[in-house]
């Protein structure tokens, strides 16, 4: 008798941890004005974006110092943007590196107030404004979510409507004509476990194809 060939492991999604939004905050230091920035990207062309905007937001502002984090860490950029090298845009890097998340953008706006912060003032008040953004923004973790297309009879919608839960899914939307078209979102980890669950709960009667793949938050 031929032997069985085991199926091949599945690959386990992959969390991408980023900031859960956009956000501003203020903070003062000695007469200077801080304002940190904070927001997710997906790429350099969008963390530039970013930070070109807030440039142009802030033109006025005696520095707009900035730092970002891409790819799990691989690539990181920061600038200083005239405050004395060390000071400013290294701090602002430590704090993106230690928050846990990657694929975000931090720009501190600074307006000078007239006092000297001197290089540590100027250490302690750049990290700071950044924790300060990060924090507020929050974390979000996400993964890959599958969206299935299921088409099935009336009688066994009602069925899989009740066993969706079980199924780790989530029904987006539904379409009803001679058939029932629904259509199912789950981690795309859990894709092969629905189609098994789904073919054994109507006997093989429902079609299920692929719709697409996106990026959601995980559940908690």
């Amino acid at each position: 008798m031929k032997k069985k060939q085991a199926d091949a492991p599945r690959e386990k999604s992959r969390k991408r941890v980023t900031l859960a939004k956009s956000v501003t905050v203020e903070m003062e230091e000695r007469k200077s004005v801080f304002l940190g920035h904070a927001a997710p990207v997906c790429s350099e062309e969008e963390a530039r974006a970013f930070i070109d905007g807030k440039r142009r937001e802030y033109h006025d502002a005696t520095h707009n110092v900035y730092a970002y984090l891409l790819n799990g860490g691989a690539i990181a950029r920061y600038s200083d943007d005239g405050e004395p090298q060390g000071t400013a845009g290294i701090p602002v890097l430590n704090v993106v590196k230690l928050s846990g998340a990657t694929d975000l953008c931090v720009v501190v706006t600074r307006y000078f107030g007239g006092i000297l912060l001197g290089a540590g003032g100027l250490v302690r008040a750049y990290g700071a404004s950044a924790r300060q953004a990060v924090e507020t923004a929050g974390l979000a973790a996400f993964e890959p979510w599958a969206v299935l297309r299921v088409t099935l009879s009336y009688s066994d919608y009602q069925k899989l409507t009740a066993a969706l839960p079980k199924l780790g899914a989530e029904e987006d939307s539904c379409e009803f004509g001679e058939a029932v078209t629904s259509f199912c979102a789950l981690l795309a980890s859990r894709e092969e476990e629905f189609r098994r669950g789904v073919a054994e709960l109507t006997a093989g009667r429902a079609v299920i194809a692929l719709e697409k793949v996106e990026e959601r938050a995980s559940p908690a």
